[in-house]
C-alpha cells in the first residue's frame, strides 16, 4: 500500500555509515551522525540541535524544481505516485513535517524503495537548504492518508520534536516556501490548510510537535503571501 506510515523515531542502527557513504557518491554533502534514540538500540547521551551546512559549490541545482532555491534530490519512483496535479488534483493543503532524523539519512530513505515514504521538500535546521525531492505535480506519500496526499505538498524539516528551539532561518525559509505555494495553487494561509501532520485525519504521528510555534510561523507565512504577486 502507498501509505506505509513512517516511523520518524525509528533509527537505522549503524544507517549513518551507509547514508554518509551513498550521499558522497551522489555528490551531497555529508552531514554528523545521528546519536541513539533512547527507543532504538542502546541508550546515548542527549541529543544537541542538528546544524547543517550551505550547499557546496559543486552541488549543481536543477533546472526543473518548481522552487527555485531548491536543490534536486530526488525520490526513488517506487516512493511516490506520478501525477499531473493541479489538473488531476487539486492542491488545497500544505503539510508541515519533522524529520526526526538528519537530512542524510532521510534522503536514503527516500531513495529507498523499500521505505516506501517521501515528501516534496526538506529543509535544514538552519534554514540554509532546501531540497526538492518530488515534483509538486506529483503526489509524495508523507501524511499517512492517500486522500491527504492526493491534496498537499508536503514539507521536511530537520529536527525532533521533543527539540525546545527551531531556528529562525528555518521558519523563515519555510515560510516563503509555503507562502509560494499558496499562491501558486490559491491554498488560503490559514491553519485549516497549512496542517501539522499530526493534525491529518487518523495520522499516527505526533510532528511537528508542541515545541513548533505556530502563531510564528503563520505570521511569517501571511507576511511573505503579502509579498508575493498572485
Amino acid at each position: 500500500m502507498e501509505d506505509n506510515p513512517l516511523s520518524r523515531r525509528r533509527l537505522l542502527w549503524g544507517a549513518a555509515g551507509a547514508a554518509g557513504a551513498a550521499l558522497a557518491a551522489a555528490g551531497l554533502p555529508q552531514l554528523m551522525k545521528p546519536e541513539d534514540k533512547a527507543n532504538a538500540g542502546p541508550p546515548g547521551p542527549a541529543r544537541k540541535a542538528p546544524v547543517a551546512a550551505g550547499p557546496p559549490a559543486t552541488l549543481r541545482r536543477d533546472p526543473s524544481v518548481d522552487y527555485a532555491p531548491a536543490v534536486w534530490v530526488e525520490a526513488s519512483e517506487s516512493n511516490y505516485t506520478a501525477s499531473e496535479r493541479p489538473e488531476a488534483y487539486p492542491i488545497e493543503y500544505v503539510v508541515i513535517h519533522l524529520t526526526t532524523d538528519i537530512m542524510p539519512i532521510m534522503f536514503t530513505k527516500f531513495k529507498d524503495p523499500a521505505e516506501r515514504v517521501s515528501a516534496h521538500y526538506m529543509i535544514s535546521a538552519t534554514g540554509t537548504r532546501i531540497a526538492q525531492c518530488v515534483r509538486e505535480r506529483d503526489v509524495a506519500w508523507h501524511s499517512g492518508s492517500v486522500w491527504y496526499n492526493h491534496r498537499s505538498i508536503g514539507i521536511e524539516h530537520e529536527g525532533w520534536t521533543d527539540q525546545p528551539f527551531y531556528t529562525d532561518k528555518m521558519y523563515e525559509a519555510s515560510a516563503v516556501l509555503t507562502a509560494t505555494i499558496c499562491a501558486k495553487y490559491d491554498v488560503p494561509v490559514d491553519r485549516e490548510h497549512i496542517l501539522g501532520h499530526v493534525e491529518v485525519p487518523l495520522s499516527t504521528h505526533d510532528d511537528p510537535g508542541t515545541a513548533w510555534n505556530w502563531d510564528k510561523y503563520m505570521k511569517l507565512v501571511e507576511t511573505a503571501r503579502r509579498r508575493i504577486r498572485t
